[in-house]
């Protein structure tokens, strides 16, 4: 395939120096050979008029074209094959113009380009006083994290990201740019945001409510570090069922469990134990003074103040630190701080293929039926065999309750999946070579016993589009990403309307056109 004529920004084609650079992505360790990441042309634009100028010429030669701001999801669905095109917006919008507060009917808006990671917008905001809901991964970039809801670790006190997105810019199928709103277009607003990602247009820029750190003085948060133990794991995932079981749980709350295998870089998550390590526990370090850390069980909590009347219960965050390493303290700290603490630092988990998986449940038996107990087991049987060259990365966090933002959210005017969610469990196993069927088996387990009518932990097979896997196509297996067909087939309109010729349409992972 040629170059496109006209357009300013950098292009690679197969035989091109650079392309292979261009090409990789997160998930081009576990999917390159599965035929999903290989795009005739990348194209670099560097304004409204280069997209623009892609998406006529894409249409002109009957080829896709797939958008990538990060390049961060799971399945490589950010990617395509040839004859397709692959537009890359990292480097598009960073210009001084492409980042403004202002302030409107008494609240804080900024108006932010796309190609900004998480961290560069969590910096940004924390310049100003200010925060916003959002994931944890300090490189996915705000196209596609908008697009997927943008879970992370105030989704019970403040709800997703994407639940405060006001307007969306987009340059739409024949490169028209063109501002989306509830009032312009509630059906293509809401799709965008929860529907498709990726297949309804160029998403530029958005324009997304955020919040003042004044208005919650006397936010607390806590990082706790323990050694990695069956039981140990187990009294904090209790803590973490009890919330989810207790519908009345308070909307102040937010808490979440991970396990790091070992050979994880532990300072990606607690940068400042360093030292203290280094002082109390000089075995892990090597004698050229490089840390091999072991396996972790690492916890997130916090409490926000939303009313003066409003008071933190000190007990639940010391139940939490019980035998924890250092014994940490409870900080009390600016909001804009404490979403930055919860950023994961390093690109990915671990340098290795995977075998990903992430479920979420609207279960309010989870003690009952014996969940914490069972995914203990689960865990210790991937990470305690030393010789089976597996590692892995999981997280569970509460999400439900009555009074959580992410449930009272619903209805708001975006097609985020799952509201009724009370605890969404990332298991994510990486192998070494030759152990991808380990990683497999294990997997497989997972699902038949925690799946199902007599699943430990979901009666019925919900996923996330963030967090994809299993098949390809997502029109075979719509069921596990939107609650019911009558969804589905508002979101096959709406992508009929937006993309008639199918110019976003890179491969099977996208809502069908009706």
């Amino acid at each position: 395939m040629a170059t496109i004529n006209g357009v300013t920004g950098n292009q690679y084609t197969k035989d091109t120096n650079g392309y292979e650079d261009a090409k990789y992505q997160y998930a081009t360790s576990s999917y390159a050979t599965e035929h999903r990441l290989e795009p005739e042309l990348i194209v670099y634009p560097t304004n409204k008029n280069d997209i623009a100028l892609a998406l006529k010429y894409a249409k002109s030669q009957k080829v896709a074209v797939a958008i990538r701001t990060g390049g961060h999801q799971y399945s490589g669905a950010s990617s395509t094959v040839a004859p397709n095109i692959q537009l890359n917006l990292s480097t598009t919008f960073r210009g001084p113009d492409d980042r403004r507060i202002f302030e409107a009917d008494g609240q804080i808006f900024v108006r932010t380009s796309v190609s900004w990671s998480l961290g560069e917008f969590n910096k940004y905001l924390g310049q100003h006083q200010l925060f916003v809901p959002h994931g944890q991964c300090i490189n996915v970039h705000l196209g596609g994290h908008v697009q997927t809801g943008g879970y992370g670790q105030l989704g019970r006190s403040f709800g997703l990201f994407g639940d405060h997105v006001v307007s969306l810019e987009i340059v739409d199928h024949e490169g028209n740019i063109k501002e989306v709103t509830t009032a312009t277009d509630k059906e293509l607003f809401s799709a965008i945001l929860g529907g498709s990602p990726g297949n309804l247009g160029v998403i530029t820029h958005i324009t997304i409510k955020v919040y003042r750190d004044q208005d919650y003085l006397g936010s607390r948060g806590l990082k706790s570090l323990y050694w990695y133990n069956p039981e140990t794991l187990r009294g904090l995932l209790d803590i973490l069922v009890e919330m989810s079981d207790d519908d009345n749980f308070s909307r102040n709350y937010d808490y979440c469990v991970s396990v790091i295998s070992s050979s994880n870089e532990l300072l990606s998550w607690v940068p400042d134990v360093d030292e203290r390590m280094r002082v109390e526990h000089p075995e892990i370090y090597g004698k050229d003074g490089n840390p091999f850390w072991p396996r972790m069980i690492i916890v997130y909590a916090q409490w926000v103040p939303f009313a003066k009347t409003d008071v933190c219960d000190m007990g639940w965050f010391n139940r939490i630190r019980q035998h924890s390493l250092f014994d940490l303290p409870v900080k009390t700290k600016p909001m804009s701080e404490l979403t930055a603490e919860w950023l994961f630092r390093n690109v990915r988990e671990f340098d290795h293929p995977y075998v990903k998986s992430t479920h979420v449940t609207n279960s309010k038996t989870l003690a009952t039926d014996g969940w914490a107990s069972w995914v203990s087991e689960r865990i210790d049987a991937i990470v305690k065999p030393e010789e089976n060259r597996c590692w892995l990365s999981a997280q569970f966090q509460c999400f439900g309750g009555k009074n959580s933002k992410f449930t009272t959210n619903a209805g708001n005017g975006t097609s985020y999946s799952w509201r009724d969610t009370t605890i969404c469990a990332t298991l994510d196993c990486f192998y070494g070579p030759g152990q991808k069927q380990t990683a497999e088996d294990w997997h497989a387990i997972n699902d038949q016993e925690a799946i199902g009518p007599n699943g430990k932990f979901s009666k019925q097979d919900r996923r996330v589009l963030w967090g994809s896997y299993g098949s390809y196509d997502l029109d075979a297996s719509w069921s596990y990403y939107y609650e019911d067909r009558a969804k589905y087939d508002r979101l096959r309109k709406a992508r009929s309307v937006a993309d008639p010729d199918g110019v976003f349409t890179p491969n099977t992972f996208c809502v069908a056109r009706q």
